[in-house]
């Protein structure tokens, strides 16, 4: 872990504001490890500027807390929220390089508009173990549909 820290990947206003402790598991610190060597030092390396992690692991009382997915990959220790300095055109950058670099099972450019791919933030995950399906999505502002998007569409 080069450029994060699993003390970042832990952190939550959410849980901090609550006080819900949001410790992991060794299990959830090997993936937060997985994550960060498969996926965040490589974009760091590449990008070449900060990158900001604004979500990392949720334990299922602040997924809960949070309005998240039943199903959250963030529960796992396998998905991180990222952003960057430089606003929606950073942050629809780092996704695009996440796609180029490859390493991946979902990248969501998140609270796009309807009529661009500038994101709020970037939710990345990555699976340890088992497959990942490198699935390139976009959620909408206000909406709650993640259509597919292919690299094309990133101009890839």
């Amino acid at each position: 872990m080069k450029h994060f820290t699993i003390s970042e990947l832990l952190k939550s206003d959410t849980a901090i504001k609550n006080r819900i402790w949001n410790g992991a598991t060794r299990e959830v610190e090997d993936n937060l490890i997985a994550l960060v060597a498969a996926v965040l030092d490589p974009l760091r390396e590449k990008y070449g500027k900060a990158i900001h992690v604004s979500s990392g692991y949720r334990c299922p009382a602040v997924n809960k807390a949070i309005g998240g997915s039943l199903t959250s990959q963030h529960m796992n220790g396998e998905a991180a929220d990222i952003y960057v300095d430089a606003g929606a055109k950073g942050n629809f950058e780092i996704g695009k390089l996440i796609v180029q670099i490859g390493n991946f099972d979902q990248v969501i450019f998140e609270n796009v508009g309807a009529n661009d791919l500038l994101p709020q933030w970037i939710h990345v995950s990555w699976k340890r173990q088992g497959y990942n399906r490198h699935q390139i999505r976009k959620k909408l502002k206000g909406s709650n549909n993640y259509p597919l998007l292919t690299p094309k569409d990133l101009g890839l």
